[in-house]
């Protein structure tokens, strides 16, 4: 199998749960851009088992109610999907 293409844990460990704790944050961009697009990212690992309408489900749901827009998915040879979530950091600036 090519390295490349083989999934990060292996091939015969099970996949992970999916991760709902704390989002992963990291700034893109530099000075006033980064004021302007600063987004903070989630990744939410989807076991091989789970099927699309229970992925659609969860990530309707962090959708909804967490503001979080769909960022990019990975998908992996052994069903492992890596979904990366993202939403914009509102920061409130002090007026007096």
């Amino acid at each position: 199998m090519d390295a490349s293409r083989r999934t990060p844990r292996g091939e015969d460990q099970p996949p992970e749960r999916p991760t709902h704790g704390a989002p992963d944050r990291r700034e893109r961009g530099t000075g006033a851009d980064r004021r302007a697009s600063s987004y903070e990212y989630r990744e939410v690992v989807l076991p091989r088992g789970t099927s699309r309408g229970q992925a659609r489900a969860l990530l309707t749901e962090e959708a909804e109610y967490g503001k979080w827009e769909l960022a990019g998915v990975r998908l992996y040879m052994g069903g492992l999907r890596r979904v990366v979530l993202r939403r914009r950091i509102i920061r409130m600036q002090r007026t007096a």
